[in-house]
């Protein structure tokens, strides 16, 4: 096979609009409509089922029939207590990491005095319960269960589940360090249930099992995607999390084998993950193709990583300037960007599009997906230009708490009467004259 299979795409001499860029930069095909036909069996097996049809749906799908659905607690804690020393001080310093982060993103009430004896409060109010999805899949993420739970205990929601699918190797449980990490955080409620099923039993509820959640969240495959946006309104979602990528803004001063390593760690995720390299250096460009080919042969996951590499969603993008990259960066608005320019700092005043941006030769996107204390649920597939990665604010509901007092209401009274009117809502500024009424 080639090694340097992953093609270019020369943007220099041409200026293009925001669809242009994207549309040259395709992300990799997913059929969400056929995913969502697929699971809605799965649905409604979930929501007119008992812990019977889950266990169903785990033999069918994982393999392995767990013998319950719910993780006893004595389970979590025996994670904990085999887990290996090393693996726990990274685990709880990414823990102190992220929490130190996302304890700044908390807001204060806000107190606003429209007039005098007229009041508007906004108050940020915790959702009362989470479901809490952490995938398990080709590879499994005990730091996403970081990434989910802090941000929710943050946030003090007051009833946090956490769902993994159930592994053959760990007798039908979900893998021990995500039960390990589960326990770190203090959460006692696991599951082991995995895919479509999980989500639907978090947003329905199963008598018995597990009570129905306000909002699920957590990134996972197209059957996971599609399962929140077929449930989306029943519960809350974060985000239809899609393949991982990356996007590197890049110019002559870059390290062509670090730059090559941070596209392969990104293409180590999935055949269909994105690795984008946006450079003005030729010279660059030719440096990373060869260091890809030294690199790639050397991975653990060599053929996935070439997949990756090679498909349409991957590519080297050659810029006039940085200027334009940045402008090709915005238009494509990636899962994770790095910038790795002479002066990254001040490029990256530049971004607006990017689920989080990774500043600096020392800033890969590997250290966010662990102990960079940002979030590494993040929006995919170009939402980063209207939606934002996993926060405290994703577990939190804004509610204003509004007070007039009888002077401040006989004030603005007619003003809403005539726009009730104007709107022929009468009932409307009835509603407010019925005050006057009872005075008399």
């Amino acid at each position: 096979m080639n090694p340097t299979a992953i093609r270019t795409v020369d943007f220099r001499g041409r200026s293009l609009s925001k669809l242009g860029y994207r549309t040259e930069l395709p992300r990799a095909e997913l059929d969400i409509e056929s995913a969502l036909i697929s699971i809605a069996p799965i649905l409604q097996s979930v929501k007119s089922g008992s812990e019977s049809a889950l266990l169903d749906l785990c033999e069918k799908f994982d393999g392995v029939r767990p013998k319950s659905i719910r993780v006893p607690l004595a389970e979590i804690n025996s994670a904990l207590e085999s887990l290996k020393p090393g693996v726990r001080q990274a685990l709880e310093e990414a823990i102190r990491r992220v929490t130190k982060a996302h304890t700044d993103q908390l807001r204060s009430e806000i107190f606003t005095q429209v007039v005098a004896g007229g009041e508007v409060t906004h108050k940020q109010i915790p959702v009362d319960r989470v479901g809490l999805y952490v995938p398990g899949g080709r590879a499994v993420y005990p730091s996403s269960v970081i990434m989910n739970v802090v941000p929710a205990q943050i946030a003090k929601v007051a009833s946090i589940a956490v769902a993994s699918p159930p592994q053959i190797e760990n007798g039908g449980l979900p893998n021990r360090t995500i039960l390990a990490t589960c326990a770190l955080l203090g959460i006692t409620e696991v599951y082991a249930i995995g895919g479509a099923q999980a989500i639907a039993m978090f947003a329905y509820g199963v008598e018995g099992v597990c009570e129905s959640v306000d909002v699920v969240t957590g990134p996972g495959n197209i059957y996971v995607a599609a399962a929140k946006r077929a449930l989306r309104g029943l519960v809350g979602i974060d985000s239809e999390a899609g393949p991982t990528e990356v996007a590197i803004i890049a110019d002559q001063s870059a390290n062509a084998n670090e730059v090559a390593a941070d596209l392969i760690s990104q293409a180590e995720h999935d055949v269909i993950a994105a690795a984008i390299l946006i450079t003005d250096s030729p010279k660059l460009a030719e440096a990373v193709q060869v260091e890809l080919g030294i690199k790639v042969s050397k991975t653990k996951h060599e053929e996935r990583i070439r997949s990756a590499l090679s498909g349409k969603q991957s590519a080297i993008v050659l810029v006039d300037s940085i200027d334009q990259g940045v402008n090709v960066a915005n238009a494509y608005a990636a899962e994770h960007l790095e910038i790795q320019t002479v002066n990254s700092k001040q490029v990256s005043k530049q971004i607006r599009n990017a689920g989080a941006v990774f500043i600096g030769r020392f800033t890969p996107v590997s250290l966010g997906d662990y102990s960079a204390g940002s979030n590494h649920v993040l929006p995919t597939g170009g939402c980063a230009c209207h939606s934002s990665g996993l926060s405290v604010q994703t577990f939190l509901k804004g509610v204003s708490f509004v007070e007039y007092d009888e002077s401040a209401f006989t004030e603005i009274a007619a003003n809403v009467i005539t726009l009730a009117n104007s709107e022929d809502l009468p009932a409307h500024g009835e509603a407010m004259s019925a005050r006057f009424e009872g005075k008399k």
